[in-house]
């Protein structure tokens, strides 16, 4: 079937590249938001997530595996693009990376956190390497907001590999809603790990928890972490929850849970390079019968994700 005339800035992108640039303007052409592209993709049986079109669109990241690559074929059929239009612009396979586990691109935690400064104190004054030689695999966080629309609890199970030898700590950052005490937040470590230091910034409504591991871990090493912190209540509801990844996730899942005489009336996904910024990218979120909004992420780049809602 011959495929429609192309307007000529995607006609351009689709002749010279780059891959995101020619991405971009044929789902721009097209006018399919992201989320609407991702179920088009489910319908031919290919699993892409609105975060992974995102930053293949922006140049952040690049399909590599064979699961992508398939994407991206079957992205061109959705797009009513011409057969390899996308896939030649990817150009030759690059080669597999060395199996040995090495260290991800890392960004610094105040690149994530605002105010940078206080973070920048709290982690001098725990006085250990900037890069704790961990890298998410699988991270699980459940968030509870109460009936008086304030957090009142986070748990996690984290999994994570070390990327270099003698790991033996992992630092948990937590920043409280405006007006919360944070000297009345609670850490809790309470599997296959026990509390360290705990440092706290009033101002910045800032912890910072060391988290003390039950091994020193070598390179490849994995290992299961369960903690979590008991809010302390802050002067005003809960509008929000960011989670930022300085090294990147291989998977994250989010799932927050709302009480059922506190329902918010909007929640949206949405992800920002730092604080304060523009959102990247914002997708709205239904909440289902148990009260509860979640998203999963795969393969993130260093970035700060969450969810976030209305209550009127």
């Amino acid at each position: 079937m011959q495929q429609p005339s192309a307007p000529p800035d995607l006609a351009l992108a689709l002749r010279t590249g780059p891959f995101h640039l020619a991405l971009r303007a044929a789902i721009a052409a097209r006018g399919l938001a992201l989320h609407r592209l991702r179920e088009r993709l489910a319908q031919r049986g290919v699993r892409v997530g609105v975060t992974s079109l995102s930053y293949w669109q922006q140049g952040l990241r690049r399909p590599e595996r064979p699961e992508s690559l398939r994407a991206v074929a079957v992205l061109e059929e959705v797009l009513e693009l011409p057969e390899h239009s996308l896939t030649r612009l990817l150009g030759p396979r690059r080669h597999a990376p060395d199996p040995a586990p090495a260290g991800p691109a890392v960004r610094p935690y105040r690149d994530l956190i605002s105010p940078a400064e206080a973070v920048d104190g709290l982690l001098a004054v725990l006085s250990g390497p900037p890069d704790t030689g961990l890298h998410t695999i699988t991270h699980i966080e459940r968030i509870r907001v109460g009936a008086d629309r304030r957090l009142l609890r986070r748990d996690s199970q984290h999994v994570l590999r070390a990327h270099r030898d003698g790991v033996d700590r992992y630092l948990a950052i937590y920043q409280g809603d405006p007006g919360c005490d944070i000297e009345r937040v609670r850490v809790r470590a309470e599997e296959n790990c026990r509390p360290g230091r705990i440092r706290r910034d009033g101002a910045a409504n800032l912890l910072v928890a060391e988290l003390l591991l039950d091994r020193r871990l070598r390179t490849g090493d994995t290992h299961l972490l369960g903690y979590g912190f008991d809010e302390a209540p802050s002067s005003g509801p809960s509008h929000e929850y960011v989670r930022g990844f300085n090294a990147g996730a291989g998977q994250y899942v989010l799932q927050v849970t709302f009480a059922p005489t506190a329902l918010p009336v909007r929640c949206d996904r949405f992800t920002q390079r730092t604080p304060g910024h523009s959102p990247l990218e914002i997708e709205e979120l239904t909440l289902d019968g148990h009260h509860c909004a979640h998203l999963v992420a795969a393969d993130l780049p260093p970035c700060l994700l969450g969810l976030r809602w209305d209550w009127e």
